[in-house]
């Protein structure tokens, strides 16, 4: 009987599957205030409030680069991720679309967009990028997007 090698993935490989994974959990298509998963414990409420400043709702945005400026009081933005939380520290996340595209320890960036109807929406959470219990939402911000 021949002996089995166990193979281990390219480093490459398991980053590439890493981080479409990692995105896929921490986007969502709407706010839920289901439970959350048992393996993360509870989680804290957050005296935070978000608020997307600009673009402003209705607005008519022109070019493939969305300037993005957040409002944020009751909390501090901390840049590491941690397991330790507190309800006043954390981080952002920006979803456009419903689709996560920004996991940002700022309250100004650049985003890509491509001509149409956005939904832009911000989320507070906590220093391991999990929600607060209830989430920590931004009202949406729709607005339109020239080519």
């Amino acid at each position: 009987m021949t002996p089995r090698r166990s193979r281990t993935l390219p480093p490459r490989l398991l980053a590439g599957c890493a981080i479409p994974l990692l995105l896929a959990a921490c986007s969502g298509n709407q706010p839920s205030l289901a439970a959350p998963s048992p393996t993360l414990g509870p989680r804290p409420a957050s005296p935070a409030k978000v608020e997307i400043v600009q673009p402003t709702a209705s607005t008519m945005v022109n070019g493939t680069t969305l300037h993005v400026v957040l409002k944020l009081t009751g909390a501090t933005i901390v840049s590491q991720t941690t397991t330790d939380i507190r309800p006043d520290q954390g981080h952002l996340h920006l979803y456009v679309n419903n689709v996560l595209v920004s996991m940002n320890y700022g309250l100004e960036q650049d985003i890509p967009v491509q001509p149409g109807t956005i939904d832009l929406k911000a989320e507070f959470v906590a220093s391991d990028h999990a929600p607060f219990n209830p989430r920590v939402w931004a009202p949406d911000v729709i607005f339109t997007v020239k080519s």
